[in-house]
């Protein structure tokens, strides 16, 4: 958060330092209000810059047994652009050197999901599941370790997570 500041300062007034320049070659002809204009436009820039390789840059910093399973694009009416260039938000991955098959039954796996999500400040968060391959039934696990029947839900064949974690 920080670094992303202090990248967005200097954005603006490199921007700023061309209108400048923009003035003094044409002798102080150009509007003085093109410095303003361009340290917002450098800094806001940036951010847009920011926010569009967001996603790859997290994902380069993945190690190799984090699998992507989602992706979350989402448009945000104080962003009007994200509706026609929309950019991911959000995603999930899953640690395929955290999947385990239960001994007692072979079609329930035990996997850990990994949700990272665009904000202010990075979030990621983790949790513990458990997929019943045959019925392809997902329910997370509750932090004693029991599962949370009441989120349950039924994932599609084609689901990544599905595949990726039943077929490991």
């Amino acid at each position: 958060m920080f670094w992303t500041f202090v990248a967005t300062v200097f954005c603006g007034l490199g921007a700023a330092g061309i209108a400048l320049a923009i003035r003094a070659a044409t002798a102080k002809k150009a509007p003085r209000w093109i410095i303003p204009v361009f340290a917002g436009l450098g800094m806001l820039g940036y951010l847009i810059y920011g926010e569009y390789t967001w996603y790859d840059h997290k994902r380069s910093l993945l190690p190799e047994e984090a699998v992507v399973v989602n992706e979350e694009q989402q448009g945000l009416f104080f962003r009007p652009w994200t509706f026609v260039f929309p950019y991911v938000t959000a995603f999930s991955t899953v640690d395929i050197k955290s999947i385990e098959t239960d001994t007692a039954d072979p079609e329930i796996v035990r996997f850990t999901l990994y949700r990272f999500d665009q904000t202010v400040t990075d979030a990621v968060s983790h949790r513990v599941h458990l997929i019943h391959c045959a019925k392809r039934e997902l329910v997370p696990l509750t932090s004693d370790g029991s599962p949370a029947i009441n989120n349950l839900k039924v994932l599609p064949a084609s689901d990544p997570l599905y595949e990726i974690v039943c077929n490991a």
